[in-house]
């Protein structure tokens, strides 16, 4: 398992915001860059933005900051991949029919394998959830594979 390249995701904008469109403000109630608990919401460089401690990279794990939901969107994601010669990645996180699914759909159109792995991804609602693993692996894997945890690191050792 050393040889896997692990990327952390986290939506979050410019300080400026300059990389919200007013459509997405809008979406969001304008919610976006407003004072909460753990700083400005969605903000880089904010307490709320950061990725918890029990999952926090180790040295060398890259992290992509993305301003949308996709992982692939104005992020160097695919320059690093590519430069790796990655072809195959294994996707979890939150929430699945938003991020997960956007960024399995970007990385099939550029012609990446993704397995999905159920168990390590969740939803605000298990029917989302349910309903995004349907719509990644219907019509023979149309978008990548799902399977569980545990078949995973089967495969890996």
């Amino acid at each position: 398992m050393n040889n896997l390249l692990i990327i952390h995701t986290r939506e979050g904008h410019r300080v400026d915001m300059s990389d919200v469109s007013p459509h997405k403000n809008k979406r969001s109630g304008g919610v976006i860059g407003s004072s909460g608990p753990m700083g400005r919401i969605l903000i880089r460089g904010e307490v709320g933005h950061d990725i918890i401690p029990e999952l926090y990279p180790k040295e060398g794990e890259p992290i992509i900051d993305k301003p949308g939901k996709g992982s692939f969107y104005a992020t160097d994601l695919e320059t690093i991949l590519r430069s790796r010669n990655i072809h195959d990645l294994i996707v979890c996180g939150v929430t699945t029919e938003v991020c997960v699914n956007t960024t399995v759909r970007e990385a099939n159109d550029r012609g990446f394998h993704c397995i999905v792995v159920e168990n390590a991804c969740a939803s605000y609602f298990d029917e989302f959830h349910e309903a995004a693993m349907k719509m990644i692996s219907g019509q023979g894997g149309i978008f990548g594979s799902v399977t569980d945890s545990d078949a995973i690191l089967t495969a890996l050792a």
